[in-house]
């Protein structure tokens, strides 16, 4: 495993972002882990991030794109932070928008988007913080369609969950993929925080947990 997934593991667990034990997700499913990206609230935390996402756009999808995008809400400092993050490691002005649930409908910025204007040939990387059934994007990917004639080079999420989505045989992220036609990925996956884990923060308790769950949600390989 590449160092730099480690350590971005150890720090989700450090900034009470991925958690173990007994959740119940809106799904309705009974999980032993939960992730919360809205756990990272301190300067120093969002730096990290945003690190950890440039750098990983950088390696999956390259610098040949304009904007990055951050569905509301949670998506709206990541698409911030990650900006930054690129302009200071690669020396690349990105820019940034997101969406407004609701139309701003008054002032020079009204409209659904905030931040950066889209404009039509612009090259778009989307991040989240997870995908657990591609809902966001069904509702974002139209708004920015609709915005401008872009094109989205990829989404770029921190988890990838593993987790079968709607068609019930695929992950949700791949799933994602499939219905848009661009490239999807992940920070780490859950399979590689298992691993990075196991023997510590994961003991054999947790993994048999862990093992079930995936038995039952997990995608087949």
């Amino acid at each position: 495993m590449e160092a730099y997934k480690k350590q971005f593991i150890e720090f989700m667990v450090e900034s009470n972002v991925l958690k173990f034990g007994d959740f119940t997700l809106k799904s309705g499913r009974k999980s032993p882990f939960f992730m919360n990206a809205g756990a990272y609230v301190t300067g120093g935390q969002l730096k990290r991030l945003g690190e950890a996402y440039a750098q990983a756009i950088h390696e999956r999808f390259g610098d040949d794109f304009d904007v990055v995008f951050g569905p509301a809400y949670k998506g709206i400092p990541l698409s911030v932070i990650t900006a930054i993050a690129y302009h200071e490691l690669y020396g690349k002005e990105i820019r940034y928008c997101s969406d407004r649930k609701e139309a701003k409908d008054h002032g020079a910025d009204k409209g659904q988007l905030l931040g950066a204007e889209l404009h039509d040939g612009d090259r778009v990387v989307i991040v989240e913080d997870v995908t657990t059934s591609g809902k966001s994007i069904d509702e974002t990917y139209p708004k920015l369609k609709a915005a401008a004639d872009v094109e989205v080079v990829g989404l770029m999420v921190s988890l990838n969950r593993q987790e079968v989505g709607k068609s019930g045989t695929m992950a949700a992220i791949d799933e994602v993929s499939q219905k848009y036609g661009f490239p999807t990925a992940a920070i780490v996956s859950m399979s590689e925080v298992v691993e990075a884990l196991a023997g510590t923060v994961i003991t054999p308790e947790l993994k048999t947990a862990i093992d079930a769950y995936y038995e039952q949600y997990g995608v087949k390989e």
